[in-house]
Formats: structure tokens, C-alpha cells, sequence
């Protein structure tokens, strides 16, 4: 655009060069110099002025570009972070006096007001720095609230085996137990499957969530370490639910799986047949749907947790769907839904 601008110019100076001289030996004839060298400054200046104008439009386009663009650029990174800040907030409220140490929970609140401080202004690079210190943050809480909930356990057991199991007097002897209790043994026989991990650059439908449509539990993974993924608001439900399960039974709600990609769902459907959800319409494709583990003594149907899940989930948006149930058309006890 500048070239054209001064061409025109050029063209301008010349035309106007050219002219001057015509009216130079006219105004010479009638002795009117003076308004020669008015006319000819005016047109100069008309043309300065086009140039002037043409070079403004060019650096306000330009301007408007780099912004553009530099929205689309930052769009991405500040997605991932605000969703790595949302579920970070959910396992700073969540992980309240649950560690034994608070630093780890001082850390992130931290590294959160951090975040969000510097968040608008920031740069693409400077938003997914914040993002990776938000999560490695968030990680470290989560693993501490683990720590302490092993431990517990295993002081719990420790305990109990301690514990004297002296039968009270004319009582007789109690029988030996069996080898295996049988309602405690896994109701479940087929191949092993995990939970999956958000799925990258999904498009949102059944079993292709994007990171951003997730977040993870604050308070157990399974057991190859991979955090339990839901959409968000079902996990901030499940947190609710969690902490009064919690206060009513003494321990955490155990879960076996939540998110399902689409690649699992394929796999599933293939080794357990028509037991697995057509691949694509399977709830836990939504994010929306766990699974307990399928322990009978532990979470089946005459349970005290199953008992309560059905009885108070509702209040948090979970519930156990009807087909699920005990004469339902698929009975799974260890099943749960969320409607909201």
C-alpha cells in the first residue's frame, strides 16, 4: 500500500510540474504569478493529505490483525487454564483439614492467586507456564489427601488386628472362618479395564471429551494412578456427595471407573458383548456416569453404602437409574447416574 501511495504521489508531482509550467508562462503573460504558486501548493497539499490518509488505514488494519490474531492465539492456553484453575479450587475446598501437612494446600492457593492475577494480561507462553504450575500444584494436594487416607487405613487395620477377640463367657467358640468369603469376592470375571483420560482434541460427543469439558476427583485414582475424570459439574457433585458419605460411613466412596473414551467402549463391547453399551452411547461416554467396584459385601444391594447412595444421592444430582436396579432391565448395583 505504500508503494501506491507514493506513486500517486509521484505521478501527482509530476502531473502537477507539468501543469505549472503551462500556467507559469500564462500567469507570466498576465503578470498573476502569485496565484499560480497558490494553485499548484493547494494540489500539492490535497495529495499529501490522500497519502497521509491511505498510510492511516494501512497501520489501523494492521492493528487490528495483530489483535485478532493474538485473541486466537491465547484462546487455547487460557481455556486450559481455566479449567486447570477450576479444578484445582474444587480440590482446595474438598482437601480441607484431609493432609497432614498444609503447606502443600498453602502452596496451591498460592500458586492459584498467581494465576489468576496474571491471567488476563498474559501471554500464550506465559498461560500455559500458569497452567503447568496450577496442575502440578493441584497434583501434589491430591497426593497428600491419598497419603493420609492409606495411612489411616492401614492404622485402622492394624488396629483391629490388635485388637483381643475374647469370646464372652458360656459362649461357645466361634467357628473357623471359611477360606474366602464369597460375598466379598468380586462379582465382576472379565478382562480388566481402567478409567480412560480426557480425550485431546475431542470434539465433545460420546467418548471424545476435551480436557476441557473434565476434571478429576480430588480424593482417589485408580489403581494404575489415573486420576477419575467427569464432567465438571458432575464432579463438583460428586465432592458434595463424597464428603457426606464420608461423615455418614466413615470412609470415602471407593470408585472402579468414570470417564469411558470411545476407543474403550470399542474394546468393551468386544470382550463383554452386548453386557457393553453400543460404542457412542454408552453414559459413561458423557462423563456423566461411575461405577463402584462390584463388591457385594462392600457396595451390593443389601449394603449400608449402596443403602445410602440410593437413599441421599438424588440430593446431589446422582442417582441409580431404574434400568440398573433390581428387576430393572440391566440390573448393576454398582452403577450411578447424574441428572443434575
Amino acid at each position: 500500500m505504500r508503494r501506491v501511495a507514493v506513486s500517486v504521489l509521484t505521478a501527482a508531482s509530476l502531473a502537477l510540474g507539468a501543469a505549472a509550467g503551462g500556467w507559469a508562462w500564462t500567469a507570466e503573460r498576465r503578470g498573476d504569478e502569485a496565484a499560480l504558486r497558490d494553485a499548484a501548493e493547494s494540489r500539492v497539499a490535497a495529495v499529501a493529505l490522500a497519502v497521509d490518509a491511505d498510510r492511516s488505514a494501512a497501520a489501523a488494519g494492521t492493528a487490528l490483525l495483530g489483535t485478532a490474531g493474538a485473541a486466537a492465539v491465547q484462546a487455547g492456553p487460557r481455556a486450559a487454564l481455566d479449567a486447570a484453575v477450576a479444578q484445582a479450587h474444587g480440590t482446595l475446598g474438598s482437601s480441607a483439614e484431609r493432609v497432614d501437612d498444609e503447606a502443600v494446600r498453602e502452596a496451591l492457593a498460592g500458586v492459584l492467586g498467581t494465576a489468576e492475577g496474571e491471567a488476563d494480561g498474559a501471554s500464550a507462553v506465559r498461560l500455559r507456564a500458569l497452567a503447568a504450575d496450577v496442575a502440578v500444584a493441584e497434583r501434589a494436594v491430591a497426593e497428600a489427601v491419598a497419603a493420609r487416607e492409606a495411612a489411616q487405613a492401614a492404622a485402622r487395620a492394624q488396629a483391629a488386628a490388635a485388637r483381643p477377640r475374647t469370646p464372652a463367657p458360656g459362649a461357645p467358640a466361634p467357628a473357623a472362618a471359611p477360606a474366602a468369603d464369597r460375598s466379598c469376592v468380586t462379582t465382576y470375571s472379565g478382562p480388566a479395564f481402567w478409567t480412560s483420560v480426557p480425550t485431546e482434541g475431542g470434539d465433545g460427543s460420546n467418548g471424545r471429551l476435551p480436557p476441557s469439558a473434565l476434571s478429576a476427583v480430588s480424593w482417589t485414582r485408580d489403581s494404575q494412578g489415573t486420576p477419575f475424570y467427569l464432567r465438571q459439574d458432575a464432579t463438583a457433585a460428586l465432592e458434595r456427595l463424597n464428603a457426606a458419605f464420608r461423615a455418614a460411613l466413615g470412609h470415602d466412596l471407593a470408585l472402579d471407573l468414570t470417564y469411558r473414551d470411545y476407543d474403550t467402549q470399542v474394546e468393551m463391547r468386544a470382550a463383554l458383548g452386548a453386557v457393553a453399551a453400543v460404542p457412542g452411547t454408552s453414559s459413561h461416554g458423557t462423563g456423566l456416569a461411575i461405577d463402584v467396584p462390584e463388591l457385594p459385601c462392600a457396595y451390593g444391594w443389601d449394603s449400608a453404602a449402596r443403602a445410602w447412595l440410593v437413599a441421599n444421592g438424588p440430593s446431589y444430582g446422582w442417582v441409580s437409574p431404574t434400568w440398573a436396579r433390581q428387576g430393572g432391565s440391566n440390573p448393576e448395583y454398582w452403577h450411578y447416574e447424574y441428572r443434575g
